[in-house]
């Protein structure tokens, strides 16, 4: 039975580690496509011609696999443990988004993904086929959310939940197995503001709506190249992501605590010396962020973004760390250093 199979599939994905396991179906997202050419158009997008390149896809996803009749979406808490906007009051110290304080999760979270897509398999027949994803497919997971009931999308664009608050991740399960659908779930937020107004920068052009260009996360992880001096003086120690939206919101008082252990933070990532961050050499960078998503963005990108840091400090004492990588081989570190140690001067 199809009930049946539902309510057993969502135990299981409880029991693998999930916090909450929501079903819609692949054609349930038919407004995406209009908001994600609107938001094109205007090229909030920035640097990231990937969401242009497979729009398509991003638009409808029973396009990306027309063979599916259910996406069964999940949510997994991340909510830190320790206040994430104490460190803002450290200018000497580095604030890094709550996520990358310890192990990458799209690894944690796809093995969980594919050990469910495995027990359906198993349950539902071999002839079930199934898809995982978390955050690297042209996949709407955000409105995916919604539409299977785990959230809304916030004023901020992410999605809440008034069972885990706004501190958790989203993986999803297609499969040509059907399930029984759930609810959508509506709006929540009613006329409170508190993330569009946390915002350092501004990003939000409209409630609903982000420009990325302007965005704290993309300016310090997807952005390459020098970032505008008009922004430069806002990222205040944010060297990657920015969590003001999302710990703004009044809902992360149903937020749950995160079970993984590897989600809950490294020590040395909570508030990093600044110092100590912009001397790091390629090799040094690679060992100290092993198996962290900051790896990613690769040591200059890194170094970039602390030496802003260190140019929004006031802390006269970081001015020769700068001056020590004005000449760095790489242009756009070179140039955040000269930034860094004339903001000191």
């Amino acid at each position: 039975m199809v009930d049946d199979l539902t309510t057993r599939m969502k135990a299981e994905a409880v029991a693998l580690g999930f916090d909450m396991a929501k079903v819609c179906r692949p054609d349930a997202v038919g407004h995406v496509a209009a908001g994600l050419a609107g938001f094109l158009e205007k090229e909030h997008h920035g640097q990231m011609k990937w969401l242009e390149a497979r729009s398509h896809w991003r638009s409808d996803p029973s396009v990306l696999w027309p063979e599916a009749q259910s996406v069964i979406v999940l949510g997994e808490s991340y909510t830190p443990e320790h206040d994430p906007t104490a460190v803002l009051e450290q200018p000497a110290h580095a604030a890094i988004s709550v996520y990358a304080q310890n192990r990458d999760y799209h690894d944690t979270v796809k093995k969980r993904l594919k050990r469910l897509a495995r027990w359906l398999i198993a349950e539902a027949g071999p002839e079930t086929e199934v898809k995982v994803f978390v955050d690297t497919a042209p996949v709407p997971e955000k409105p995916l959310g919604q539409a299977a009931g785990l959230g809304w999308q916030g004023k901020h664009t992410n999605l809440v939940s008034r069972d885990l608050g706004s501190w958790f991740f989203i993986g999803s399960v297609f499969t040509t197995a059907k399930l029984e659908t759930d609810t959508a779930e509506i709006d929540h937020c009613g006329s409170c503001r508190a993330c569009l107004d946390a915002c350092p920068t501004d990003a939000f052009p409209a409630p609903h709506q982000i420009d990325a260009r302007r965005c704290i996360s993309y300016l310090t992880i997807e952005h390459h190249g020098p970032v505008d001096e008009e922004l430069r003086g806002l990222l205040g120690n944010r060297i990657y992501g920015c969590d003001d939206c999302l710990a703004a919101c009044p809902w992360n008082k149903f937020a749950q605590d995160a079970r993984e252990m590897k989600y809950h933070a490294r020590d040395e990532l909570i508030a990093p010396k600044l110092a100590e961050l912009a001397l790091l050499e390629d090799a040094e960078f690679r060992t100290f962020f092993s198996g962290s998503p900051i790896k990613r963005i690769g040591r200059n990108r890194f170094v970039r973004n602390v030496l802003y840091a260190i140019g929004n400090s006031g802390d006269a004492e970081l001015r020769e760390v700068a001056h020590r990588l004005c000449e760095d081989e790489d242009s756009t570190v070179a140039d955040a250093a000269r930034w860094a140690v004339q903001r000191l001067s």
